[in-house]
């Protein structure tokens, strides 16, 4: 039987070698080379931010993603008042960034995504196979199924959560579609229900537990889980910027204060006096780049549309 000789390596080449493997040795660990920067966002997009995009940021730009999830007006609030400082902010609808454009936090957000109010639901459901079907001639429609007896519906608090508020005005504009006045309120009662509203960050998990039948959801909710959804007509769906004349035609007033639709696209904008200026531009262009841009699709979120939005030039 033949065995290979061992491999001889001259004196100069073991000389490479080793100091090859002392260049190694010496390469600081990615971890090192990361520098921070600090970003804001809805506190919907935890799942994208954690599990996709601050993995991405810091192989692409070496940047570690310091982020604060909340509600985006709460956050936008807090960033005119000066207690907040990130170099990034990204809202869901143009509102939160035209709060900072009033205090003059910041100049100019640009659409990086943008999603659509659906109805998720539970596999484990005994209406699922109903909500499955619910699209297909000859099959009841989802807004009947939600106002059947029994069925377990959940929403976030319209008082302190948009989307609790998109879900009731969705739910308007199909009940002005249908010519049904009384269509939201069989099905989500009074508008604080007690019965139906449950913390945002609560619903998928009982959903998946199957504690609900079925709850409000952006689109992109119920994809991070598994789940099943039903997706609504683009007239009362809040995802399309073209239709937002129409979308306005449903009110709601809360608490004194009338809200209006708007249309569910994430705007990001960089801050002005952000800590970390350069960090800010190149994470803002990356976000509209290609390789972000596919990893916003894969966590259920579709392409952006609509303009940039502009703060008014004072004269």
């Amino acid at each position: 039987m033949h065995s290979p000789r061992p491999l001889a390596l001259q004196p100069r080449r073991w000389a490479c070698v080793f100091f090859s493997g002392l260049a190694l040795s010496a390469a600081p660990p990615l971890q090192a080379r990361l520098r921070p920067i600090e970003v804001a966002y809805a506190g919907s997009m935890g799942p994208l931010v954690d599990g996709g995009l601050s993995p991405a940021a810091a192989r692409s730009l070496q940047l570690q993603i310091h982020g604060r999830a909340q509600g985006a007006y709460g956050l936008a609030h807090l960033i005119a008042a000066g207690s907040l400082r990130p170099d990034l902010f990204i809202s869901i609808t143009a509102g939160p960034m035209r709060i900072l454009f009033q205090a003059g936090k910041a100049r100019r957000a640009v659409p990086i995504a943008r999603t659509e109010m659906v109805i998720a639901y539970s596999p484990a459901s005994r209406f699922a196979r109903l909500l499955a079907n619910s699209g297909k001639p000859g099959q009841p429609p989802w807004w009947r199924l939600l106002a059947l007896p029994g069925f377990r519906f959940g929403r976030t608090n319209p008082l302190t959560d948009p989307q609790g508020r998109n879900i009731i005005i969705a739910l308007r504009l199909e009940a002005r579609r249908r010519r049904d006045p009384q269509l939201a309120r069989r099905v989500l009662g009074p508008l604080l229900n007690p019965r139906q509203i449950f913390p945002e960050a609560e619903i998928m998990a009982r959903l998946a537990a199957g504690q609900l039948d079925a709850s409000s959801a952006y689109r992109f909710q119920p994809i991070a889980f598994h789940l099943p959804y039903v997706r609504l007509s683009a007239n009362v769906n809040l995802g399309d910027a073209a239709r937002q004349r129409g979308y306005q035609a449903a009110g709601l007033k809360l608490a004194g204060k009338l809200y209006h639709a708007q249309p569910l696209i994430f705007y990001a904008a960089r801050l002005r006096q952000a800590p970390h200026p350069r960090r800010a531009a190149r994470l803002l262009n990356w976000l509209q780049g290609s390789e972000a841009q596919s990893l916003l699709a894969r966590y259920g979120y579709q392409p952006p549309s609509g303009p940039a939005l502009e703060a008014a030039r004072s004269r």
